[in-house]
């Protein structure tokens, strides 16, 4: 395998050539995903329900139009609509199912996102940070957290096992909007939108990319979709360096400040991530176990391990961290 950031980088943009992937339709998702409730309190608790695809034809094509007037209350238009949180949800495309198979269906539709998340609403070991982004491999999921208090989720891609996302904590680097490699062959380039680095020494970003609807399938960086790629690019903190900016150019200067906390934690799943429980008469839905507080995450990387030593040292002194 070559070496160094942009070979990484390159590989980050390559599909796994092991398995051939349906791939989310991420612009379909827009309005699902931004749909939000000012008060995180107000959003109603969602119950879960099982739906076996059938038809008495035995026709797939007939019994995926029954789902979706189901999920409609007869309305064909509606349910395919509704069909989209049901796709994200359970990471299947309903095109691919077939009589007999089994799906997950929330009792509420057209919610805040949030009302869906596996991740807490609130976080208090987090409390005493601004932002903070968590990503969690077992369930592939993100939650971004203000004040410990849930203010986005969504779905990611991790590495493959061949190429892992590394757990531990880490923080955003710089940002480019858009990149293409130079080691795009003529006529093909590998872009990606919405980059944001956390682990500068190996290439590693979260950012935008097709993302197919299994497991980790990338090479060590973490694919989102559009919306929330774009969304946490704006919202999260780059690190401040004596070279000024916000793009890769920043990393010739010195680190001044840290930018956004980025937690990586769960074990990486065996194929298809599992997003529910799945009991005798109902599935309920997994929740992500955030530790106590991020800093009993251990560092991921140097820049951690050298700003740690800066905050127990003023801690020793009787300030605050």
């Amino acid at each position: 395998m070559r070496r160094g950031v942009f070979a990484l980088f390159l590989l980050c943009l390559l599909p796994s050539a092991l398995q051939a992937q349906d791939y989310i339709n991420q612009t379909a998702l827009e309005d699902i995903l931004e749909h939000q409730y000012e008060d995180l309190d107000a959003i109603p608790e969602v119950q879960y329900h099982y739906y076996i695809l059938h038809h008495s034809s035995g026709n797939n094509v007939l019994a995926r139009n029954t789902l979706y007037k189901e999920l409609g209350d007869g309305d064909l238009e509606l349910g395919k609509k509704r069909a989209r949180l049901v796709e994200l949800l359970n990471r299947v495309l309903i095109r691919n199912l077939e009589i007999g198979d089994t799906l997950v269906i929330p009792n509420r539709f057209d919610l805040d996102f949030r009302a869906y998340s596996p991740f807490p609403r609130y976080y208090p070991g987090g409390r005493d940070f601004d932002k903070l982004f968590i990503m969690d491999k077992s369930i592939q999921a993100f939650g971004a957290y203000e004040y410990g208090k849930l203010v986005r989720w969504g779905v990611i891609n991790t590495g493959a096992p061949d190429n892992p996302t590394p757990n531990g904590r880490f923080n955003f680097n710089w940002k480019e909007e858009y990149r293409v490699s130079s080691l795009s062959p003529p006529g093909e380039p590998w872009e990606m939108y919405w980059v944001f680095n956390f682990h500068d020494a190996r290439g590693i970003h979260v950012h935008q990319y097709p993302m197919p609807t299994g497991g980790p399938d990338s090479h060590g960086c973490v694919r989102l979709i559009d919306a929330d790629a774009k969304w946490v690019f704006h919202w999260a903190d780059p690190w401040q360096t004596t070279a000024g900016g916000t793009g890769i150019a920043s990393r010739r200067g010195k680190i001044i400040k840290q930018g956004t906390t980025v937690l990586v934690i769960g074990e990486d799943p065996v194929g298809r991530p599992r997003p529910f429980i799945f009991k005798k008469q109902y599935p309920v839905l997994k929740r992500v176990e955030l530790p106590n507080h991020p800093y009993d995450v251990p560092p991921g990387t140097p820049q951690q391990e050298y700003f740690d030593k800066l905050r127990k040292a003023r801690e020793g002194a009787g300030t605050s961290r």
